[in-house]
């Protein structure tokens, strides 16, 4: 049975002047509020490690965000913004797309469309001190579906991969929320010192307060940090636009999980902290796949796909933690990889059973939003006293805001 939840409910006074337009200078001298069992108490990020059970694991996203926001200007002189959203020819996955030459589809949201009717539009790009040569970018609106756009991007020298036409001639997608243009520290802000993977439009931002401070502080009581990829798409944005959230259609995300996580996460009794909403969507997914192939779930594909509901309308008693891993683990060996790749469209909401995350690192999250459910999930109803101290106390908000740690 789907969760029949007031959007309204989730909700709370967000004045725009608490949000963060800018990162503090230092990425570990952010707030921390730290939210134990109705307890609630602030620190600095820079301390994270002292919240934290000694030998236990952290777990952290690894995707890079691309500079997926360009800017053309037709002959006229009209401004015309493309973001890219995600890949659709001649492949859908976004690693593998961004690697790819001359041409790509991908789906956009296009800024000024009405002032683009028909026609390429065009984008020098001169050499600087990133890169050895010019290029020629073109792209070409060919067919609009909703509110989004299949756009053609082809380029000359047609070699060069499109990651490299990004990093190149896009600027950094910031969040609509943070009301100014992308400037070139945002190349660098906007990124975590551990990305890794590119396919990301939007930062997982729980992790930008990490520093290798506080990496060696982690370190020194043996918690161990491992990585996963979920690329953040822009429908992590998307508002919820019903009265009730079993109305609400779930954005999906592409991820990848190694066998390394895992075989650690398998037979681990201690505590695991969940670095961000994205890893733990990603974790949480991990237990909903391995149920799927305990109960006979076999993809078309060497691609798992985990739907919205799962959780919500799992018939039988869900299985152990291990349990699950395991026959992740049998069906990797199976298909003779170390990889597991797929999407999930899985919603966390209040009611929600949790299998895998014992505590959640996380910034403050827009009202009304999936993001900020799933916090309240996790935290419960104190999750208002948790965001009304962090009103009082001016802690900044949003994505290059202060962080929380959240307990079960």
């Amino acid at each position: 049975m789907f969760p029949h939840i007031r959007i309204k409910d989730f909700s709370y006074p967000l004045d725009p002047g608490q949000v963060a337009a800018y990162p503090l200078a230092q990425r570990d001298r952010s707030k921390l509020l730290v939210y134990r069992h109705g307890n609630i108490h602030q620190a600095s990020f820079y301390e994270v490690a002292d919240f934290l059970d000694r030998d236990s694991k952290l777990i952290l996203n690894n995707t890079r965000v691309v500079q997926a926001r360009m800017v053309f200007y037709k002959t006229s002189g009209a401004r015309i913004e493309l973001f890219c959203l995600e890949p659709l020819q001649p492949a859908t996955d976004v690693q593998c797309s961004l690697g790819l030459s001359s041409p790509v589809v991908w789906r956009c949201m296009v800024g000024n469309a009405k002032k683009w009717k028909a026609g390429e539009l065009c984008l020098h790009v001169e050499p600087d001190g990133g890169q050895s040569q010019h290029f020629l970018l073109r792209a070409e609106n060919i067919k609009k579906e909703g509110d989004e756009y299949h756009i053609r991007f082809s380029w000359d020298p047609a070699e060069l991969s499109f990651a490299h036409i990004l990093d190149h001639a896009g600027v950094t997608p910031l969040p609509p929320y943070i009301n100014r243009d992308s400037e070139p520290a945002d190349k660098t802000t906007y990124q975590t010192i551990f990305a890794r993977n590119e396919g990301s439009v939007a930062a997982p931002t729980a992790g930008l307060h990490f520093t290798d401070e506080v990496f060696e502080a982690l370190s020194r009581k043996n918690i161990h940090t491992h990585h996963l990829t979920l690329h953040v798409g822009a429908g992590t944005f998307k508002p919820v636009s019903t009265d009730t959230i079993d109305g609400h259609k779930m954005h999906s995300e592409q991820f990848h999980a190694d066998r390394q996580l895992i075989t650690a996460l398998l037979g681990h009794q201690g505590q695991v902290t969940s670095v961000g909403t994205t890893s733990m969507r990603t974790l949480e997914s991990l237990y909903w796949i391995g149920a799927n192939l305990l109960h006979g779930y076999i993809p078309d594909t060497d691609y798992m796909v985990l739907e919205q509901w799962t959780p919500y309308r799992f018939k039988d008693s869900p299985p152990s933690k291990d349990e699950a891993l395991h026959a992740i683990l049998r069906w990797m060996d199976q298909r003779e990889t170390n990889i597991l790749n797929g999407e999930t469209s899985l919603i966390i909401v209040p009611g929600y059973s949790f299998q895998m995350v014992d505590a959640l690192i996380t910034n403050f999250h827009q009202p009304r939003s999936t993001l900020l459910l799933l916090v309240a999930a996790f935290a419960g109803p104190g999750w208002r006293d948790a965001y009304q101290y962090a009103l009082e106390h001016d802690f900044r908000f949003l994505s290059y805001g202060d962080s929380c740690l959240f307990f079960r």
